[in-house]
């Protein structure tokens, strides 16, 4: 098994209403992919209530593969979920490793 740790970093010039408004849009859409990609295994967005930390959203999600991790990440509805959060994303930091 293969877990998929991201953490997104939003920008400090967007507005608290336009990151809000991303990130609750972001989870919507990343936590409604298992029904259209079969090779998520688990999948959870946590949106970070403690405003004293640097990253904004923890994204964890768990796959058979590191393959179908890869796939994941190009499937035209994930591409689209990212697209969500585009305008206030400042930065991204990810680790997938196996268990």
């Amino acid at each position: 098994m293969v877990k998929h740790i991201v953490l997104f970093k939003l920008k400090d010039e967007a507005s608290a209403a336009e990151k809000s408004e991303a990130m609750n849009n972001f989870k919507e859409a990343i936590e409604a992919l298992p029904a259209k990609i079969p090779t998520i295994r688990k999948i959870e967005v946590g949106l970070n209530m403690n405003p004293a930390e640097t990253w904004s959203i923890a994204l964890y999600s768990e796959f058979d593969t590191l393959d179908d991790v890869k796939s994941y990440a190009v499937h035209p509805d994930h591409v689209a979920a990212g697209k969500l959060i585009a305008h206030v994303k400042e930065s991204r930091a990810c680790v997938d490793y196996e268990i």
